[in-house]
C-alpha cells in the first residue's frame, strides 16, 4: 500500500512537472513570436511581403534591407545621437542617484525621511505632465535641438534613487565608520567603498537607464527638430510617415531598421546579465 502511495505520489509530481515544462514552453514561444516575426520580416522582399498568405520563413534572404535603411535615412546619425543621449543620461543619472541615495540612506539630517517621501512621489508623475514648463526652460536656455534638452531633463530620477538608497541601506554602517577612520571623505566612501559594495544594483540601474534612453520617443520628438539632432526611435517614425500609404512596399525595410535599433540593447543586457542576477539575488528591501 505505501509502495503504491509512494509511486502514485511520484507519479503526479511527475506529470506536473512535464504540465509545467509545457506551460513555460508555450509561454516563451508566445512571447518571442513578434521579436521572429520582426527577424524574418526584416529579410523579406518586397514581394513575399505582399503576398496575401504570410510566410514563416523567408523565402529569399534579402540583406539589403538593412543597407537599404542607411539609404532612405541617415540612420547612422541617428544612431550617434541615440548613443550619446544615452551614455549622457547615464552618467548624469547614476551620478546624481548616488549622490542622493548616499544621503537618503547614511546621512543624518532633519527632514530627511519626509524629502525622501517626496522624492517617491515622483514616481507617480508621467512625463507627459510635465513637458511643458520643462519645455519652456529649456526653450529659454536656448537648448533646444541640442543634447543638453535630451540629457538634462533626466537627470535625476525617483526610481534610480529608491534603489540604490535600499542598496546602500543593506551596508553596515560599521564600515563606513572604519573608512572615516582612515581618513575618507564623503566623495571617497561613496565612489570607492559604497560604489564597490553596490556594483550590480549600479549596474542594473545603468542597464534600466540606458533601456529607457534608447527607447524614448516623445521626449526626442518634442525637443527636437533639426534632422541631425533626431535619435532612432524617432528617425524610424519619420520613415513609416514618408512611405504612409506603401507600407507594404516598405515594411521590411522598416522591420530591418527596428532590428538595428534593437542590437544595442540586447549586447548590453547580454553583457550585463551576470550583474543584473547578483543584483537580483542580493537585493535587500528594509
Amino acid at each position: 500500500m505505501k509502495d503504491n502511495y509512494m509511486a502514485g505520489s511520484a507519479k503526479n509530481r511527475k506529470t506536473m512537472m512535464t504540465l509545467r515544462i509545457i506551460g513555460a514552453v508555450m509561454v516563451t514561444l508566445v512571447m518571442f513570436f513578434p521579436v521572429y516575426w520582426l527577424l524574418i520580416s526584416a529579410l523579406k522582399t518586397q514581394s513575399e511581403m505582399r503576398m496575401a498568405v504570410p510566410t514563416f520563413w523567408p523565402e529569399t534572404f534579402a540583406w539589403q534591407n538593412f543597407a537599404e535603411a542607411f539609404r532612405v535615412i541617415p540612420y547612422a546619425r541617428f544612431f550617434s545621437n541615440t548613443l550619446l543621449m544615452a551614455v549622457g543620461t547615464i552618467i548624469l543619472q547614476l551620478n546624481v542617484a548616488l549622490m542622493a541615495a548616499y544621503a537618503f540612506a547614511k546621512g543624518q539630517f532633519w527632514g530627511r525621511d519626509a524629502l525622501f517621501l517626496l522624492v517617491l512621489a515622483a514616481l507617480i508623475v508621467p512625463e507627459q505632465v510635465i513637458f511643458v514648463p520643462v519645455y519652456v526652460m529649456m526653450s529659454k536656455l536656448d537648448w533646444l535641438d541640442t543634447f543638453w534638452a535630451l540629457i538634462v531633463p533626466h537627470g535625476a530620477s525617483a526610481y534610480a534613487i529608491f534603489l540604490l538608497r535600499q542598496a546602500f541601506k543593506s551596508i553596515n554602517n560599521d564600515v563606513l565608520e572604519a573608512a572615516r577612520v582612515d581618513g575618507a571623505g564623503r566623495f571617497s566612501i561613496l565612489y570607492k567603498l559604497l560604489f564597490r559594495m553596490a556594483l550590480p544594483t549600479i549596474v542594473t540601474m545603468g542597464v534600466l537607464i540606458f533601456i529607457s534612453s534608447w527607447n524614448s520617443y516623445f521626449w526626442p520628438l518634442i525637443m527636437t527638430n533639426d534632422n541631425d539632432m533626431r535619435v532612432l526611435t524617432v528617425g524610424i517614425a519619420m520613415l513609416r510617415d514618408s512611405i504612409a500609404g506603401n507600407e507594404a512596399m516598405f515594411f521590411n525595410v522598416i522591420m530591418a531598421s527596428s532590428v538595428m535599433a534593437i542590437i544595442p540593447i540586447v549586447l548590453v543586457f547580454t553583457v550585463m546579465q551576470k550583474h543584473i542576477v547578483a543584483a537580483m539575488a542580493n537585493s535587500t528591501f528594509k
